[in-house]
Parts: C-alpha cells; structure tokens; sequence
C-alpha cells in the first residue's frame, strides 16, 4: 500500500513537472494579434486582427490571389466593433460587432462586413451572414510595409477613412458616424 501512495505521488509531481514545462515553452506567434480602438465623433470603433508580415514575398495576386475571399489578416477573421451604427463608402451600417472579409482585385476590392464576427479563416464564411458589402478602389503606394496593418486615418468629427496597407497596396474606406 506504502508502494503504491509513493507512485502515485511521484506520477503526480511529474504531471506537474512536465505541465508546466510545457506551459513555459512560449514562442512569438509570426502573425502577432494587434487592437487598435480609436474614437470616431462619439463613436467608438474597435479593430482586433492579426498582422502578417511580407518576409520577401509578393503579397496580392500571389500569396493573396485577387478574385478570391480573404479574411483580412491572419489566424482568426478581423474583428470590427461599432458602438454606434455608422456608414461605410455611403452605406448604412448598424452598430455592432463583424468579421472582415475581402475580396481583393488589382485595381478595387469588395469590403465585406460579416455578421458572424467570431470566426476562423474563410472556411465558416457564408454570404447569407452578409451585413454590408461595398467595392472600394484600391492604389499603390510608394513604399513599403512589411507588416499588414489597419488603421484609422483623416478622423474628423463625422468621419475618417479606415486604411488597409500591406506592401505596396493601400485600400481606402471611407467612414461616415453621426
């Protein structure tokens, strides 16, 4: 009986040993998640997504095929939160929570606001969840950015633009709040 208390006990400090080895073993993730909240008039918008970076390839059309539906970042679908309803590029959208999707082209992508916010890739996505989708012109830029990034720029006290930028392509959505 002596025996077999001693076993279990050492069974036991080396679950705990081995478990926590493992929790410790943390490594950068090579998409970090990013929040980017920001104040819009009073409205509040609030964009949680994950950045991938360039490394040397070429983005869209290649590692990012045009015609063909994106989740906007990497890991999970972009997250976007509204705290009032706003407009984007002239169209109503109510206040609340969606996933980013796009369809990115050479010269205009499709902005795709989703109602099922909480969701991986692109292999859960379905149209009928659709709140908005609105075709955006897209440009190049001189420079370029390794790192995926979503920001808000031009805020104004009704409006700004929410700028996509990945490598040479800048996209342009315009914002309108109350």
């Amino acid at each position: 009986m002596k025996h077999n208390r001693i076993s279990l006990i050492t069974l036991l400090f080396l679950c705990a040993f081995i478990g926590n080895s493992y929790g410790q073993d943390k490594k950068p993730q090579p998409s970090p998640t990013a929040t980017y909240s920001q104040k819009v008039g009073l409205t509040d918008v609030s964009i949680t997504y994950s950045r991938p970076s360039k490394k040397g390839r070429t983005i869209f059309g290649e590692l990012v095929p045009y015609g063909k539906l994106w989740r906007t970042g990497a890991n999970r679908a972009t997250k976007f939160t509204f705290s009032d309803d706003v407009k984007i590029a002239g169209k109503d959208l109510p206040a609340g929570s969606y996933a980013l999707f796009t369809i990115p082209g050479e010269e205009e992508w499709t902005i795709i606001f989703n109602k099922t916010w909480d969701q991986g890739g692109t292999g859960n996505y379905k149209e009928s969840e659709d709140a908005l989708r609105v075709n955006i012109k897209s440009s190049k830029i001189a420079e370029t950015v390794e790192t995926f990034l979503i920001n808000i720029e031009d805020n104004k006290p009704n409006s700004a633009l929410i700028e996509l930028l990945w490598g040479s392509t800048l996209v342009q959505i315009p914002l309108e709040v109350k």
